[in-house]
């Protein structure tokens, strides 16, 4: 069987590189080859320190050279570039592996029965239109799927910029005056809302109803005139399709600098969408952490994901561990004395020394505001080692930095020898997008908490500590909700490995 093919070479190949840093390499390629030959399809959770290094790729490939028939590897063009540059090749000289592979946005042929490597806006696009670019029944392994909802809610938006509305009045002249009104009152509305740092707004009721009452006078209109007076334009087609469903997500995003509104329409609910993509082809979807449990109801749940292989790899206790540290008194994050109190914490750790290894020290917080005033205040003090969202940071400097930038360029920087998380990565109802995705919810009288706010923190969290347990780095968690709410051991075990104290690590440099 292929299973057994590709445990021997894999083993045969790991005892000639040395003992593997990541002990799950044959249990992945097994696992991966049993999935192509049932066709039948699997999750797989490789943990934080394993997706940062990317060595599990190694174990996934393996089982797709060595299968005999056509696969697709989905992944992102960083990840697909590590495929085809480093790793591929490294098997290809090794094994002598001959099988033909290719990337491009769609199949190459009929023929073809090697490896296609693509990108997810091009797979997701063409299987949630329905498109013909990536024959069915195909085996497919969709990598780094900790982003796979955020690919969705990409290509499942409908985005209008100025220049639409000018489209939509060519494409019905007899009715330029109810759009170019239509126009003018909700950029009107959007100009009135009070800034937020996010630069987003949900539409009110009214403007809803605006964009409703323009919806049933073009439809009207082409239905009551022979030839009709569109057709459509295709953004707007596509933005009264995102329109219909009753759960959906309308917001404006607003450029006041430059007077420009932008109007932007998706839906709340993806697992819709997705219920015809699955069917199509067996599917193995590898992510870092994609939900705090080994079976991912929650993630299944929420993608419409049916039932598969699911499994959750424990990471190495002794190699991966981080040191832990756990203040106590500190007051709660929505408390009027926590940012005083947590610009002198702060503080204390940058001056009372280092972790006696090399590696800058990085700051995460989302509260924009807070964050500007923290590094503008650390920049007074610590000089030009402090650095606000710059990628530019060498080993003794000082990253102040949003959860959304770490985690895009940490793969870049060298791992932190102190990570110092301020607040839990909890999405915050300030930010329109979030307030929505709650008030979805608690239309359904679900525990938004649990099913939305929770999971998400609990995974980027894994995520931003990978980098620290490379060497056994410390983490100072000083978001105090950890001792004091009922969800608080569940984040204390997310961490783990990990060794915690509520002092300082006595092996800091003076």
């Amino acid at each position: 069987m292929i299973e057994a093919q590709v445990h021997q070479q894999l083993r045969a190949l790991l005892r000639e590189w040395g003992e593997p840093s990541w002990p799950h390499h044959l249990t992945l390629a097994r696992l991966v080859a049993r999935a192509l030959r049932l066709r039948r399809s699997a999750l797989m959770q490789v943990g934080g320190l394993s997706a940062y290094q990317g060595e599990y790729r190694l174990s996934y490939l393996i089982a797709l050279m060595l299968w005999p028939g056509p696969a697709v590897v989905v992944a992102p063009d960083p990840t697909a570039q590590r495929v085809l540059m480093v790793d591929i090749p490294r098997l290809q000289e090794k094994l002598r592996l001959r099988k033909p592979v290719q990337r491009g946005n769609g199949w190459p042929g009929d023929g073809f029965d090697g490896l296609l490597i693509t990108t997810p806006e091009a797979w997701l696009g063409d299987r949630l239109e329905g498109g013909t670019q990536f024959p069915a029944g195909i085996p497919t392994l969709i990598d780094d799927a900790d982003n796979l909802e955020l690919w969705l809610h990409q290509q499942l938006t409908a985005d209008l910029a100025t220049l639409d509305w000018t489209h939509l009045a060519l494409a019905y002249p007899d009715h330029q005056s109810l759009i170019q009104d239509t126009q003018v009152a909700l950029t009107h509305a959007a100009f009135q809302r009070p800034a937020n740092p996010y630069h987003r707004y949900l539409l009110e009721e009214g403007d809803s109803q605006q964009l409703q009452r323009l919806h049933q006078v073009l439809t009207a209109s082409r239905a009551s005139v022979p030839q009709g007076e569109g057709p459509m334009p295709p953004r707007w087609a596509k933005f009264w399709q995102r329109f219909s469903p009753p759960d959906h997500l309308l917001w404006f995003s607003v450029d006041r600098d430059r007077g420009q509104m932008a109007l932007h329409c998706a839906p709340v609910e993806l697992a819709t969408a997705m219920t015809s993509v699955w069917p199509r082809q067996p599917v193995v979807l590898i992510g870092a952490a994609l939900d705090p449990d080994a079976d991912a109801e929650n993630f299944r749940q929420r993608l419409g994901l049916g039932d598969l292989t699911c499994l959750q790899f424990t990471p190495n206790r002794q190699n991966d561990a981080i040191q832990l540290y756990l203040p106590t008194h500190l007051p709660l994050p929505n408390t009027p004395q926590f940012q005083g109190v947590l610009h002198q914490e702060i503080r204390r750790l940058l001056s009372v020394g280092r972790p006696q290894i090399p590696g800058p020290t990085v700051i995460l917080l989302d509260d924009l505001p807070l964050k500007g005033q923290l590094g503008a205040r650390l920049a007074g003090e610590f000089g030009s080692r402090v650095q606000v969202e710059n990628a530019a940071i060498d080993a003794n400097g000082i990253l102040v930095s949003g959860w959304a930038f770490w985690r895009r360029h940490q793969g870049l920087l060298p791992p932190p020898a102190l990570l110092i998380i301020a607040t839990l990565p909890l999405p915050s109802l300030e930010n329109p997008m979030v307030a929505g995705r709650v008030a979805y919810h608690k239309r359904r009288r679900q525990d938004w908490f649990r099913l939305y706010l929770f999971p998400t923190a609990v995974t980027e969290l894994q995520r931003a500590v990978a980098p620290s347990r490379l060497h056994g780095g410390t983490v100072a968690l000083l978001d105090t909700r950890v001792h004091y709410r009922s969800y608080g051991a569940q984040i204390l075990e997310a961490l783990s490995p990990a060794a915690c104290s509520r002092s300082l690590p006595t092996a800091w440099d003076p």
